[in-house]
């Protein structure tokens, strides 16, 4: 099907789109294959869902790695600036391959490619790159992508984050189990230690029959676990007409017919409301499961960092939630070693997470991030003493975490089978509130809702046997 965005004229596209493959017949004496590595976060691996659709509808196939790839696109992340440097590291392995076959397409887009500094590094210093547009331009990449085929030499496009959410973009989804579903783009919350707003945006939210049209069609298509994605799901519908907000849309999306799970990330303290935490409770298909990134547990340095919350604050959240859904769980993010934390500062963080009992942490050390507001304050702890402190979060976490797993054995527990488990004769789930399941089965078991009698924990997982 031709790529078809809301706002293109369709013989346009059309036509784009035949010129766009009878290039690629000349170029190549085979049908081509695509390459697509997705870096980062789940929104990052939704667009990424989207250019392979786009990909797709322009006559691409797809093959497992670079080796065999015609055309290499590399979709990347700008959190942190170690991650950035792998992303170097990668483009810079590509180069063997571009000797030996320069007709191979070399494309780098996503996050890192808003940065005007990324860019000018990539016209200077890999040459070999053929295409290169920032984030949240998939719908561009046709255009680009003709541009590069008609005048045979680079295209470095440094356009700002467009401000329109393009709809109707074709998708080709890695699973057929769970889906991502993107609510928003964008964010306005500029924390500190934070690039995000800077290299997708502010704000700008999908118009509600538009988010509810795919939901069906992800049902439809037989999906059994829908997550939301935005940077602050939170603050869904700022810039809509009418009464829309996200504890609207949770209601609208349970009321749709049909056996599935919906479940969505991030969010932001800030906007966490007893709103928000009622429709949790009251919505039978919401998972009573809630990522909400606390980030540190010191009030002093959550102000430096920009959060608007403070520890205690966020404690009443989870105490209202545990009030009001039944059996919920939290996960969050941690951050340790901010510039000026104090062991002091981060011992409040490990009271915080003992006192809390997160489900699952997903911690990191601070990365200094060029841009951000943070890469200009001081930093005198020293990297060998933010690791000691950070090996005590992750001691402590694992004996919540093991805990957790351990109170679950003997349960039975209503599980998302996913797929084949690590080892042989074994299939892979999830739990409503997120934690692994392993359990004896066939393959064709995958999508299926099950229940699951839990008789073993592990630190990562429990495993457990399939009630008939």
């Amino acid at each position: 099907m031709s790529y078809l965005p809301d706002y293109i004229d369709g013989a346009l596209a059309q036509t784009r789109t035949e010129r766009i493959k009878e290039l690629l017949s000349l170029r190549y004496d085979h049908p081509p294959l695509a390459y697509v590595h997705s870096f980062g976060c789940q929104q990052n691996v939704s667009d990424g869902e989207h250019l392979c659709g786009l990909l797709a509808s322009l006559g691409f196939g797809f093959c497992p790695d670079s080796a065999g790839a015609d055309l290499v696109l590399f979709n990347t992340c700008a959190v942190r600036e170690n991650a950035e440097e792998r992303v170097f590291g990668n483009i810079g392995a590509l180069s063997h391959l571009k000797r030996a076959r320069p007709d191979m397409i070399i494309a780098v887009c996503g996050c890192m490619t808003q940065q005007e500094a990324v860019r000018e590094r990539l016209r200077k210093s890999y040459p070999y790159v053929d295409l290169v547009f920032g984030a949240n331009a998939a719908h561009r990449l046709p255009e680009l992508l003709l541009r590069l085929l008609e005048e045979r030499r680079r295209v470095i496009d440094g356009r700002e984050p467009g401000e329109k959410i393009v709809e109707n973009l074709p998708v080709r989804r890695e699973g057929k189990v769970r889906a991502w579903l993107p609510i928003m783009q964008g964010c306005d919350n500029f924390c500190t230690y934070c690039i995000v707003p800077y290299v997708r945006g502010r704000e700008h939210s999908r118009a509600m029959p538009d988010v509810l049209r795919e939901a069906k069609e992800l049902i439809a298509e037989g999906y059994k676990e829908i997550t939301l994605l935005g940077q602050n799901v939170n603050s869904y519908g700022k810039g809509l007409e009418g009464e829309v907000t996200f504890p609207r849309l949770l209601r609208e999306l349970n009321d749709l017919p049909g056996d599935f799970w919906i479940r969505f990330m991030t969010s932001h303290p800030k906007d966490c409301t007893k709103e928000l935490i009622d429709a949790i409770a009251e919505c039978g298909k919401v998972c009573n499961y809630i990522h909400l990134p606390v980030q540190c547990g010191s009030d002093e340095i959550l102000r430096r960092m920009n959060r608007r919350y403070t520890a205690a604050q966020y404690k009443e959240l989870v105490e209202y939630a545990r009030e009001r859904i039944p059996g919920v769980s939290f996960s969050s993010d941690i951050m340790v070693g901010f510039p000026g934390e104090r062991y002091e500062d981060f011992l409040q963080t490990l009271e915080l997470v003992k006192e809390v009992r997160f489900h699952a942490l997903y911690t990191f050390l601070y990365s200094k991030r060029g841009g951000t507001a943070a890469a200009q304050l001081p930093d005198p702890v020293p990297a060998q003493e933010k690791s000691r402190w950070f090996r005590q979060l992750l001691a402590a976490q694992e004996q919540i975490t093991r805990s957790f797993h351990e109170q679950m054995v003997g349960r039975t527990l209503r599980v998302l089978c996913e797929g084949p488990g690590k080892e042989q004769g074994m299939m892979s789930g999830r739990t409503e509130s997120g934690v692994i399941a392993q359990f004896a089965g066939g393959e064709a078991l995958a999508g299926q809702f099950l229940q699951v009698k839990i008789t073993r924990a592990l630190n990562w997982a429990v495993c457990g046997e399939m009630i008939e």
